[in-house]
This record gives C-alpha cells, sequence and structure tokens, in this order.
C-alpha cells in the first residue's frame, strides 16, 4: 500500500511540476524562457540520478570501446541539456505553432509525397528522437495528416492533458492498446492515405516480440511496422528530426526501405525489423545527444533460451 501511494505521490509531483513549467513557458516571453533553460538544465540532472546513471550505462554500453569515460559523462549531460531545451521548445511552439514554419526545414520531402502517390499511406519509423513532436506538427502544418501510434502513461491524469496536446495540433492519437482497435486505426489512416508514426526505439516486452541486433546487443522489438507493410502494401519511410546550434529543426526523410521477401516469413520478419533498427542505431551514432532512448533499459527483455540456442 505505502509503495502504490508513493508512485501516485510522485506521478502527481511531477506531473503538476510539468504543468507549472508548461504555463510558465506559454506566458513569458521566448526570450526569457530560453535564458531560464540553462539554469534548469543545469540543476534538473542533479534530481534525476537514477536516470543519470541508466544513461551513462547505456552510453558506456554503446560507445565504451570509442570514447573515454569522460566523453561518456559529457555526452549524458549534453543529452539532459538537450532534453530539457527540447520540452521548452515544445511547450512554446503547441501555444504558438504558426511560429514553427520558419523554423522547421524538411529535408527529402520528394521521398515521401512519391510514397504517398502509391495511395496506401505511409509507414513513418522513427525514435524518440530529437524534438519528434515538432516533427509531426511541421508536417501537419505542410499539409499531410498525421497519426501517432503511442503507449499511454501511467498517469491517467497526466495523459488526457497531453491527449488535448496532441488534440489542439492537429496529431491524432492511435493507442497501442488494446492491440486489435490499434491495428484497425492504423489499417483505416492508411486506407485513407495517411502518415502512421511507430518509434521503434524502445523496449517491447509483450507477446509477439522480435530480438534484432541494437548496437550489438540483441533488443525485443515491436513487429507492427513489417507486419503493416506487409499486409496493406504501405511504404516504410524511416524520418527524423534533429537540432542545429541555431535553435532550428531539420526533418530528414530517407527513401522508402524495400523489404526482402524470405520464404521462412518469421526469418523475412526479423531480417527486415533489423534493417529498420540499424536505420535508427545509425542516426543515433550520428546525432547520440538527440536520442531520449538513453534512459531508458533498452535491452530489458531478453531472449529465452531456446531462442538463444536456435
Amino acid at each position: 500500500m505505502v509503495n502504490e501511494f508513493m508512485k501516485h505521490f510522485k506521478r502527481a509531483i511531477g506531473r503538476n511540476l510539468l504543468l507549472f513549467a508548461m504555463w510558465v513557458i506559454q506566458k513569458f516571453p521566448y526570450s526569457f524562457v530560453k535564458s531560464m533553460t540553462r539554469v534548469l538544465t543545469f540543476i534538473g540532472p542533479r534530481f534525476l540520478v537514477k536516470h543519470q546513471k541508466i544513461a551513462r550505462e547505456n552510453l558506456q554500453f554503446a560507445f565504451g570501446r570509442e570514447k573515454s569515460e569522460a566523453q561518456i559523462n559529457q555526452l549524458a549531460n549534453e543529452c539532459f541539456v538537450n532534453f530539457g531545451k527540447g520540452m521548452v521548445d515544445l511547450a512554446y511552439y503547441i501555444d504558438t505553432p504558426s511560429k514553427l514554419a520558419s523554423k522547421v526545414t524538411v529535408e527529402g520531402k520528394k521521398y515521401l509525397d512519391e510514397a504517398l502517390k502509391l495511395q496506401k499511406g505511409v509507414i513513418a519509423v522513427s525514435a524518440h528522437f530529437g524534438n519528434f513532436v515538432l516533427m509531426h506538427m511541421k508536417l501537419i502544418l505542410d499539409g499531410y495528416k498525421v497519426n501517432v501510434m503511442i503507449r499511454p502513461t501511467r498517469d491517467q491524469k497526466f495523459e488526457k492533458y497531453i491527449y488535448g496536446l496532441r488534440i489542439k495540433v492537429g496529431i491524432k492519437t492511435i493507442y497501442a492498446v488494446p492491440r486489435r482497435a490499434c491495428i484497425q486505426q492504423c489499417l483505416n489512416a492508411l486506407r485513407n492515405n495517411e502518415i502512421v508514426f511507430i518509434l521503434l526505439d524502445q523496449n517491447f516486452g509483450d507477446e509477439g516480440n522480435v530480438f534484432v541486433d541494437f548496437f550489438g546487443k540483441q533488443a525485443a522489438t515491436a513487429p507492427g511496422p513489417v507486419v503493416l507493410a506487409k499486409r496493406t502494401g504501405a511504404p516504410i519511410v524511416p524520418m527524423f528530426i534533429r537540432s542545429n546550434s541555431q535553435e532550428e529543426h531539420r526533418v530528414m526523410i530517407d527513401p522508402p526501405l524495400i523489404l526482402e521477401d524470405r520464404m521462412d516469413k518469421n526469418e523475412e520478419l526479423t531480417v527486415n525489423l533489423e534493417r529498420i533498427t540499424k536505420i535508427i542505431e545509425r542516426y543515433i551514432r550520428l546525432y547520440p545527444v538527440e536520442w531520449s532512448g538513453w534512459v531508458h533499459k533498452r535491452w530489458k527483455s531478453r531472449p529465452k533460451m531456446s531462442e538463444v540456442m536456435i
């Protein structure tokens, strides 16, 4: 009972602090908020000791052979600073979406437009990378219909709040659970020639997961993008966003992924999921500060012994 109470209490504290921060960001001039960001990103990590530890462990695992301990620590700090800046930008632009147009550029839009000409929708594979919500908002401003598959947060009150924010900016939410409803909503969106974003960079411990190589270690991955593509013929288009020193953002759209066919369907699923995961890994290696997934336990689920032996 005590542990459950503390969980709810901590969630309530975190939720209200975030709501207060959102209010401050939306009420004060952007220049003032930016100056406050530097203070907050300096103080904030000191209250996130657990997440700092996880981030350093993951960075050590991914780059330990390439970077020194000092470089790993610096990279971890930069990740937290970048995340803080991203939250400020997101809160600001959600309230003033019209100002977003000049701050976000899109590279490779032709690949998206060509994919949509097939009239089968687009499965946009991405990650918790950069200010990905700004990518969704930019595409909406440019006239695209955007759906995002997500897992609801454990805090129902906070989930209701951010669901309202997504509605405000035109992002359609597809909840990953219940699974049957999720699949049907994805199919409907693709039939309407819309974009369905799937963030494929977190541990998927549910039944049906597929283990693929990620930074040299097997990671449990959701099969959704490949299954949907095979079922509908919708092209898979990788999309990511990163920031630059001028406080601007660039959306990077890759050419559609041509799926490999195999006689063994399980092998086919694994091979194609690993190819998608390698694309995500490539972007993370190029811009490691942009990936907020360092604070998550990406490799938490482990293959069963029978799967390892096979």
